[in-house]
């Protein structure tokens, strides 16, 4: 389990460093609404595979992990601003801009 953590923490990297790796995500996640509901399908689908294509296979528990303690680390020391904490939206499962949009998935409350 910490080798695949250890890729989640090189994916990352590589995801805001190769411009091509980062459009690439970008354009497959616009293909989802930004919905809490379908976060972990989105990472499935969209992050799991092209992770795994690059080399750096990890799970969705391995990510959630890594985000977590990214997440715990960051609100710690929020005054340190050099630190390399991602910014919000490099958070796949935590925030991202995910929300709960009842009117575009009113089936969700039949």
């Amino acid at each position: 389990m910490a080798e695949n953590i250890a890729n989640v923490e090189k994916f990352y990297a590589l995801y805001r460093s190769d411009e091509a790796l980062y459009n690439r995500v970008k354009n497959e996640e616009a293909m989802y609404p930004g919905c809490l509901e379908i976060r972990d399908a989105v990472v499935t689908d969209v992050i799991l595979p092209i992770a795994a294509e690059v080399g750096l296979p990890f799970t969705l528990n391995e990510l959630r992990a890594f985000e977590t303690r990214r997440k715990m680390n960051s609100t710690r020391d929020t005054e340190d601003t050099s630190s390399d904490v991602p910014d919000e939206e490099e958070y796949w499962l935590l925030d991202h801009g995910w929300e709960e949009d009842k009117d575009k998935f009113q089936y969700l409350s039949l």
